[in-house]
């Protein structure tokens, strides 16, 4: 086992150490749980992280078959994806308390490849603004200095990686809020070809440019 902290690994790294069994999943996970615990309250990149759901949620993944491109690996998702029975908001008091009743078309493909959805991140009131300041839940720091903002709207997916505090992250991008945030934060950001990425699940700011 390397010496670096599970979470500070490429997820490509993490996938083959696991494929090897070097590597327990739950090891994995409660790593990651103790950096967003150690983290994100000066941080702010999450909105909700709920971990004993998480636990049961990755048991009853390794009591199935082990298989999957994502096994055992979590993942970290921008408050405008859907998911099934968990608080979608939006960062916004408007959609306080809503749970959507189905899983967006991403978490669904993440799920069936043996991912694990850690938590909604935060994020520019539905999506509006490049600096992640504009959220019901507060503002989300840069992590490389606490003074300056991450960008947005999808900072706190971004400040999430950068910090160490999620192995990787969806965001959504309209006019370049995956791409202004990763660059702010210095970690790569992709914005695929309109279409490439189903948007079903994904609550619309502009649906003729949102991306996921």
């Amino acid at each position: 086992m390397p010496s670096d902290r599970p979470s500070s690994l490429t997820m490509h790294r993490l996938r083959a150490l696991i494929e090897q069994g070097q590597l327990d999943p739950r090891d994995l996970l409660e790593d990651l749980l103790a950096r967003i615990q150690e983290r994100n309250s000066g941080l702010g990149a999450y909105i909700a992280v709920e971990p004993d759901r998480l636990r049961a949620q990755l048991a009853q993944r390794l009591a199935g078959p082990r298989g999957g491109r994502l096994f055992g690996i979590p993942i970290t998702v921008k408050d405008n994806l859907c998911v099934h029975g968990e608080l979608t908001t939006c960062a916004s008091r408007i959609l306080e308390g809503f749970k959507p009743p189905y899983h967006a078309t991403v978490i669904e493909r993440i799920l069936n490849a043996g991912g694990v959805v850690v938590g909604q991140t935060n994020m520019d009131e539905f999506a509006f603004g490049s600096s992640t300041e504009n959220s019901c839940f507060g503002p989300t720091r840069n992590p490389w200095s606490l003074d300056c903002v991450p960008g947005g709207s999808s900072g706190g997916s971004a400040a999430a990686v950068a910090g160490h505090e999620a192995i990787w992250a969806l965001g959504s991008d309209t006019g370049g809020s995956i791409r202004q945030p990763a660059s702010f934060c210095g970690v790569v950001g992709l914005k695929p070809t309109y279409g490439r990425v189903s948007r079903y699940g994904l609550i619309a700011f502009a649906s003729s440019l949102d991306q996921i």
